[in-house]
């Protein structure tokens, strides 16, 4: 038996029509998979997928499988678009000098999570980690050397025709960038270290802020200044070896002081 959520018994039952902010309320992915992690995104309705470094998983809003397939090693960040999900791929190494990436976006079936295609990205020599689709335009970002002073997006259109590669002088940060999204006027952009760090860009990809908050595995707008951000946690037996990870996401706020500030933690 499937348990609704009363909110959802509510609208349905008044003819009502939730937002995306209350559709997807926090909730954990069903299961537990062998690598970290790499991203998340929705379809905007009532579906989140979640990218497992080597599977895709497509669950309901409250984390139940739905959909889950085997996919190469190493699928990064994703973005759904026009009923299709697209992940940035990479099939060679991260964080190298130019030459040692295999850079691609894979495309996925939304509702079934069957291969549809394939576009090499050869433009993001340091490994493509990361993707979001915003005003007509793929915006990839990934790895980066050590001693690099700024990040950098890859700009593509709907044919993933490469057009710009922007800089963001953001700093250097721990392998690059590894999550990306617009939302509330600006690029918001996950990445590792310690602390994990948010940095935002405006529309032009002006830098515009970095934060101590740790939006490095998964960030999807819901609308309304809300997103769902994803938390991982790695499994570990009595002698400390991870053996396996599981995530959830919970539900963050754009706030001006401190980025994102998570609601009810």
């Amino acid at each position: 038996m499937v348990l609704l959520r009363p909110a959802f018994v509510l609208a349905c039952h008044f003819g009502l029509v939730l937002t995306a902010a209350e559709a997807f309320p926090p909730a954990t992915c069903e299961g537990t998979y062998p690598h970290h992690l790499q991203g998340i995104c929705t379809n905007d309705k009532d579906a989140i997928y979640w990218c497992w470094t080597d599977f895709l998983v497509k669950t309901d809003t409250d984390g139940r499988v739905l959909k889950k397939v085997p996919v190469a090693n190493h699928h990064g960040d994703l973005c759904f678009h026009a009923g299709r999900v697209y992940v940035a791929t990479n099939l060679g190494k991260f964080n190298q000098p130019a030459g040692e990436a295999d850079s691609w976006v894979y495309v996925y079936d939304g509702d079934t999570l069957s291969e549809l295609a394939r576009h090499p990205v050869p433009e993001l020599v340091h490994g493509a980690g990361g993707m979001a689709f915003h005003d007509g335009k793929f915006i990839l970002v990934g790895g980066l050397p050590p001693g690099v002073d700024e990040n950098y997006a890859y700009e593509y259109d709907e044919s993933f025709r490469f057009r710009k590669r922007h800089v963001i002088a953001s700093g250097y940060t721990l392998m690059g960038i590894q999550t990306v999204a617009y939302a509330e006027g600006a690029w918001w952009f996950g990445c590792y270290g310690k602390p994990a760090l948010l940095l935002r860009a405006d529309d032009n990809f002006a830098f515009s802020g970095k934060w101590d908050f740790n939006a490095s595995v998964g960030i999807a707008p819901v609308g309304g200044g809300r997103f769902l951000v994803a938390l991982n946690k790695a499994l570990k037996d009595d002698h400390g070896k991870t053996t396996a990870h599981e995530a959830r996401v919970v539900v963050a706020r754009a706030d001006k002081a401190a980025g994102m500030t998570i609601e009810n933690p």
